[in-house]
């Protein structure tokens, strides 16, 4: 029996495998989940365990548990190490879902006429990591690996990975592996696949703004005193200019653009700006001027504010002004930015604005360098070989938007590339409401791994 035959076979039973793994609420950054985090994380065990891997094992860390497996098939074969997250974003707020978001729900839409799987967690990352399972299973059980792998599969990435660079360093014998395989990012469509070749990093900090020990009376003290809401809206707002541009002094002075070859290829990628917009449903496009969207959103630092509030915000009303403001603001980096570095220009520049009439903090919440991983190895060489066989078409690299911070590390400590080959889409509502993945993209995504794995052993075999 081919892989093939084995996943056509095995493919009712692949995707309610899945609905049992997303029905686990396991979101790591609320406590209160802490026996569902660790009860998903049994969960993934047991499916490797299923799958056929010779090893499979909980590692405890500080926090949540990280998943380790293994199947080595020869000292003299290839190894990849497989990397992917079971923890979830909260699903708040709530009442925008349309369905329950720990109850998978199949629904057709436009864009996946096939059907597409509903629930957080779908794409971001059971549904993607999970494609991994599934076709390492499909070539165990079909005596066709051709590699020897291994599964790293923590519970942390929505936090920031906190424990798991500690962990790849006192592993680092268990990991060593040839390249690291992660499906966590998207393609561009089914027409026109791609391989994400960067990655941005990040920073994420809360900031506060005091103006008086206690709330005042507005009639009291208005007009005499600091608003520190308003206050902090001015400095928010000074942080860029008319053209979208970031203020901070130093801010870009390590961004280093990619080839003109590649900002070629991001400019004449297919973009439908409609439906880019439709999934959020947002009203229009912005950012900083002179640059596509594909460039703002891939090769182009941001700054953002997550959250605002202060003061007064109960029902009815309360003539106040408020003691103290609060944000939290997270930045994307690209290039070689280092996000240590960022953190210090923004917290010397954001004391250094705020007027005297107001004290200010800054607390650094976690953050995560970029990566750009090499287009003329092997292994991605491997990949591309990989999709064109399974869609058709060659793939265009693309520089993703979002950051796993760990990537960075992977080569720092490992010493190894990433190859970044996801299946979603970036309309497919991750860390939203309504967050759902594709079943062709599932299944399209266990058809590609197994094509990787040979295409790589091969090119292997031929640089040994």
């Amino acid at each position: 029996m081919t892989t093939t035959e084995y996943i056509d076979q095995h493919r009712d039973r692949f995707l309610d495998e899945l609905k049992t793994l997303i029905r686990i609420p396991s979101i790591s950054t609320a406590s209160e989940h802490n026996k569902d985090t660790h009860q998903c994380a049994v969960q993934v065990q047991e499916y490797l365990v299923r799958a056929g891997l010779d090893k499979a094992e909980l590692y405890p860390t500080e926090g949540h548990p990280i998943v380790y497996a293994e199947k080595i098939i020869g000292e003299d074969k290839p190894t990849i190490l497989v990397y992917g997250h079971y923890d979830v974003q909260p699903a708040d707020p709530l009442e925008e879902w349309d369905t329950p978001p720990f109850e998978p729900t199949i629904k057709t839409t436009a864009q996946h006429p096939q059907g597409a799987l509903f629930a957080r967690g779908a794409t971001d990352d059971k549904g993607q990591m999970f494609i991994h399972v599934k076709a390492v299973e499909a070539m165990v059980q079909t005596g066709s690996l051709p590699c020897n792998v291994k599964f790293m599969i923590e519970g942390e990435e929505e936090i920031g990975s906190p424990n798991l660079l500690p962990f790849i360093k006192e592993y680092r014998e268990m990991l060593h592996s040839d390249v690291i395989l992660i499906s966590d990012t998207s393609l561009l469509s089914k027409q026109h696949p791609s391989i994400t070749v960067g990655l941005r990093g990040l920073t994420y900090l809360d900031v506060k703004v005091r103006a008086a020990r206690a709330d005042m009376h507005s009639g009291l003290f208005g007009g005499a005193v600091a608003n520190p809401i308003n206050v902090l809206c001015d400095m928010v707002a000074s942080l860029k200019d008319e053209k979208k541009h970031i203020t901070i002094p130093g801010f870009y002075y390590d961004v280093e653009f990619p080839s003109e070859r590649d900002r070629k290829l991001m400019r004449e990628a297919p973009f439908d700006a409609e439906e880019y917009m439709d999934s959020p449903g947002v009203f229009g496009l912005e950012g900083e001027e002179g640059y596509t969207t594909y460039e703002r959103t891939g090769i182009l630092p941001t700054l953002d504010v997550n959250g605002i509030w202060g003061g007064f915000t109960g029902e009815g009303s309360k003539t106040v002004i408020p003691a103290v403001a609060n944000a939290k603001i997270s930045m994307r980096l690209v290039s070689k930015q280092n996000y240590e570095k960022i953190t210090q220009l923004f917290t010397e520049h954001f004391k250094q604005i705020a007027p005297d009439t107001v004290r200010v903090e800054v607390h650094p919440h976690h953050g995560g360098n970029p990566y750009v991983t090499p287009t003329d190895t092997p292994e991605y060489k491997a990949a591309e070989a990989a999709i064109q066989q399974t869609f058709g078409e060659t793939p265009v690299p693309m520089y993703e938007g979002g950051s796993i911070p760990i990537v960075a590390q992977f080569k720092e400590v490992l010493g190894v590339e990433t190859i970044l080959m996801g299946f979603g889409f970036d309309t497919d509502g991750l860390h939203s409401p309504n967050e759902h993945f594709g079943l062709w993209n599932f299944f399209k995504g266990i058809e590609t791994v197994p094509a990787f794995f040979s295409a790589y052993a091969k090119r292997k075999d031929l640089t040994a």
